[in-house]
């Protein structure tokens, strides 16, 4: 491929339907999610793609069914421990992005130890976000203008760039969103206002190689 894009963000959508198709409970899904994600990352940086960027839990998905959630927040507690050595080893450079505010202090303390553990990896940048939202994004950022006591016309496009909770990293190039609906879900308004989108029927927990490289090759014929 010609052209292979700096950075990749990707709603992973279609767990529970997956766990649905085969008559199992929603958190089976998550779990084959989690290997779709490690299979993501190799592949990445096999690619030579430089950010990978992934939603993994919306700020709306607090509002979804009380077992689920709990299910999900243990989920990410044991990936945690059981990913970050594979990912230091690799190269894997992590970041979470979203507010922890609301974190139990597990999970808070979890995502903390990952960060510092791969903070000096190069080969690939992972985001997750995680109790996240693209329009809480830009709420937090005018926030910290009212808070330094901008005045409005000190408030511009480059301004909010920079307090943006990704400002650390390129907007992205590709936004992929798996499970064949189309639509952004809240997820990285400001930063894919020139992103190419590719929709695909693929469920997460089936997205592997030969998916990544469709989209790939879409994105290099634009």
């Amino acid at each position: 491929m010609s052209q292979v894009p700096q950075h990749i963000a990707i709603v992973m959508d279609g767990n529970g339907r997956w766990a649905s198709k085969r008559f199992l409970p929603r958190i089976a899904g998550h779990k084959k999610g989690v290997d779709a994600l490690r299979r993501c990352v190799k592949t990445c940086g096999q690619r030579g793609v430089g950010v990978l960027t992934v939603f993994a839990f919306s700020s709306e998905n607090w509002n979804r069914p009380a077992d689920e959630v709990s299910g999900l927040m243990d989920l990410f507690a044991m990936a945690l421990v059981r990913e970050v050595p594979q990912l230091q080893a690799d190269g894997v450079q992590l970041h979470f992005v979203g507010e922890r505010s609301g974190l139990s202090q597990k999970v808070a303390h979890g995502i903390e130890q990952a960060e510092l553990a791969t903070a000096s990896n190069s080969r690939l940048i992972l985001n997750i976000c995680f109790n996240y939202g693209g329009r809480w994004d830009m709420v937090q950022a005018c926030r910290r203008a009212v808070s330094e006591g901008l005045r409005p016309d000190q408030v511009d496009e480059e301004w909010l760039s920079r307090h943006m909770a990704m400002s650390f990293a390129p907007d992205p190039d590709l936004f992929i969103r798996t499970g064949g609906e189309m639509r952004v879900s809240n997820f990285m308004l400001w930063q894919s206002a020139y992103s190419e989108f590719f929709f695909t029927e693929c469920l997460w927990p089936d997205f592997g190689e030969a998916e990544i490289d469709a989209a790939l090759r879409a994105y290099a014929q634009r």
